[in-house]
């Protein structure tokens, strides 16, 4: 998931770029920026990238497993018909 540093830093920006005289409504702006950003990136259930990794590589030693079993499988049939 984001950080709150990352969604402040986007908000920052986007606020930044309202007129100067608008400080109040520029401050506003920022606050309500924040709180969607973060319920945005909560809704979409993100992981950090180590959790991925660490899954993919579950993954990947996973389908080693199947393929190996898929061989040995096929090799006890091969010697069961032959």
């Amino acid at each position: 998931m984001f950080d709150s540093k990352t969604l402040d830093d986007l908000a920052s920006r986007i606020t930044n770029i309202l007129p100067v005289g608008a400080m109040e409504f520029q401050r506003d702006m920022e606050k309500n920026l924040r709180a969607i950003l973060s319920s945005a990136t909560a809704r979409l259930d993100l992981v950090p990238r180590e959790e991925f990794e660490v899954q993919k590589e579950l993954l990947d030693s996973v389908q080693d497993r199947v393929a190996a079993l898929e061989r040995q499988i096929a090799g006890l049939t091969a010697n069961k018909e032959g």
